[in-house]
């Protein structure tokens, strides 16, 4: 009933829908104790990495700026029903990083408490120079995030990309992370991005694409396709502005189409249209924004060809 209310409802901006969420928050959706039993009919579709065919969420969660608090403030306390939230829609991948702050050991301390860590696609990163200094870099990260190995382990905006690639497909090979890649969030970086990805062995790619930054359709994304790399797109609202200038005007009519109740909804469904895309991890330190993002990773997914007639309406 709540998913066929959203699809119909045209007229309900984002502010509306999450004061909605909201209130089915206070009301129990997000309780540890009935995670399973609670969670949606509709589950969130799942897309393979493309080097072992395991099954990855379409939708997980972004912790820059979101987690980084401390014990004691309000938003701390709302960590722990972010994740619930996320693992509740169906997803599970959460990306971190040590220069987020406190954001590792926030989401350390969330899994630890709630015994999640083995529900959670856990991904950070590496930004250091130098072999010795990424090692020790990578050693705190696990410290901070309470576990011993890591799902993915990624060298952040391409920092001094061959030393610490090197290291990681090391680690790799120890079994100290399952997965290995390279990220960055500018679109003005993607040339030196798409020589790293002909160059050197990687699972996966993080990389900026939305609306706004479409760049990463033309050439960054086919080629991930071709070279069997998982893709991973970090802001999929685009740099903030896209979603000012969005947010308190009504959504489309043909929003319902697409199963989208929120701009927030339909900006996703625009990334996921662009099928070597694996995962988008729009960051939030708030439960009732992870609700709304994760609604997006229910089907249907419409073909890159349906936002043709419709991009003028979202860039």
């Amino acid at each position: 009933m709540f998913e066929t209310s959203l699809a119909s409802s045209t007229a309900m901006t984002r502010a509306q829908f999450l004061r909605t969420c909201a209130q089915l928050a206070v009301a129990g959706m997000l309780s540890n104790s009935g995670l399973a039993a609670s969670r949606t009919a509709t589950a969130m579709a799942t897309r393979p990495i493309p080097s072992t065919g395991e099954p990855l969420p379409v939708v997980g969660c972004g912790t820059y700026r979101g987690f980084d608090y401390a014990p004691g403030s309000d938003e701390y306390a709302r960590l722990g029903r972010v994740v619930y939230a996320l693992l509740e829609a169906g997803g599970k991948v959460i990306d971190t990083a040590a220069i987020y702050g406190r954001a590792e050991r926030s989401v350390g301390e969330v899994l630890q408490e709630g015994n999640l860590r083995r529900q959670i696609f856990l991904a950070s990163k590496v930004w250091s120079t130098g072999r010795e200094a990424g090692v020790q870099q990578m050693e705190r990260s696990l410290k901070d995030l309470m576990t011993d190995k890591l799902d993915l382990m990624q060298v952040h905006n391409l920092i001094d990309v061959k030393t610490q690639l090197a290291t990681l497909h090391d680690w790799k090979a120890n079994g100290r992370t399952r997965y290995i890649g390279i990220t960055h969030y500018d679109t003005s970086a993607h040339d030196e991005v798409e020589k790293v990805l002909r160059s050197v062995p990687v699972d996966f790619l993080q990389i900026n694409y939305s609306a706004e930054e479409p760049d990463a359709a033309k050439r960054l994304l086919p080629l991930a396709a071709d070279l069997g790399v998982a893709v991973i797109i970090n802001r999929p609202f685009g740099g903030g502005g896209l979603m000012r200038r969005l947010r308190d005007k009504p959504i489309p009519v043909w929003a319902g189409e697409i199963g989208c109740g929120s701009w927030a909804q339909i900006l996703i469904k625009f990334v996921l249209s662009q099928s070597a895309v694996n995962c988008v991890i729009p960051g939030t330190g708030k439960p009732e924004h992870m609700m709304d993002n994760a609604i997006a990773g229910q089907g249907p997914f419409p073909d890159p060809s349906f936002w043709t007639k419709r991009a003028t309406i979202i860039a």
